[in-house]
């Protein structure tokens, strides 16, 4: 695809990203032909895109309950591929996304928010870090060795992991014991390495700050809709958006622009 005269619009869906508008039209998409049948969803259970990064090979987005979206720069313009996550992305959700090497790394769990009694009857607790590459057609499981000191056959799960802004990788692992919660909040330089304890507040502090997004050329959006991401590559912009309520999250996706 080409960025040109007009943003290029898509919406992310469960069987991937769509491009808003029919190409070869006379008139351009734009978010207002976004598709809303969906409704609002809890924000665990929702499909969007939850970060995006570029890694030098390209734009990285990680989608909640799909899989990974990659943005390359070719020849011809912006190539699109998509990497459904299939049924262990559709039951789970994305607690974080990082770079383990060169590689993306996503951190996916089940969670029990917004679940009713039938749902929390049967749920069962899982936790696993997938990634892909330009020769995988869907992503794979990868292993991260400072996650081994927390295995789910003793019930943890692990349901954060980010990378804070002093470089450091932070996760978050919990487990129900009878009717007391543990909670371990670490941090480690190195995924290869166990992490070390840090308190609350400090795992709280590498969370990144919710900023406004900004930006001359990026169109103005209708009610309830926000921009939540933006990166920017040689000629062009890419930023994500989404319709939110409370907690819910309703249509989403992401623009691409041309500067």
């Amino acid at each position: 695809m080409q960025p040109g005269e007009y943003p290029l619009w898509f919406q992310i869906t469960e069987e991937g990203p769509v491009h808003i508008g029919t190409p070869g039209e006379v008139s351009h998409g734009s978010i207002e032909d976004a598709d809303y049948s969906g409704g609002f969803i809890p924000w665990t259970h929702a499909v969007y895109i939850t970060s995006m990064a570029d890694n030098g090979d390209g734009i990285v987005m990680a989608v909640n309950r799909a899989g990974f979206i990659k943005l390359k720069q070719e020849p011809a313009g912006i190539a699109l591929y998509y990497f459904s996550g299939g049924e262990i992305f559709n039951q789970h959700t994305v607690g974080g996304f990082v770079f383990y090497g060169d590689d993306p790394v996503v951190l996916i769990y089940s969670d029990d928010r917004f679940l009713d009694s039938v749902s929390l009857s049967s749920f069962q607790p899982f936790y696993g870090t997938w990634s892909f590459n330009m020769n995988s057609n869907i992503p794979f499981p990868v292993e991260v060795p400072a996650f081994k000191f927390y295995p789910q056959s003793d019930n943890w799960i692990i349901d954060t992991l980010r990378k804070g802004d002093d470089d450091f990788f932070y996760y978050r692992a919990a487990r129900r014991n009878n009717s007391r919660q543990e909670i371990n909040t670490l941090r480690t330089a190195n995924l290869s390495h166990s992490g070390v304890a840090v308190s609350l507040e400090v795992f709280h502090n590498s969370a990144p700050h919710k900023e406004i997004i900004s930006h001359p050329s990026l169109p103005e959006l209708p009610e309830n809709f926000f921009y939540t991401g933006i990166i920017f590559t040689a000629d062009s912009l890419a930023a994500l958006w989404e319709e939110q309520i409370d907690f819910s999250i309703g249509a989403a996706g992401f623009v691409i622009i041309k500067l």
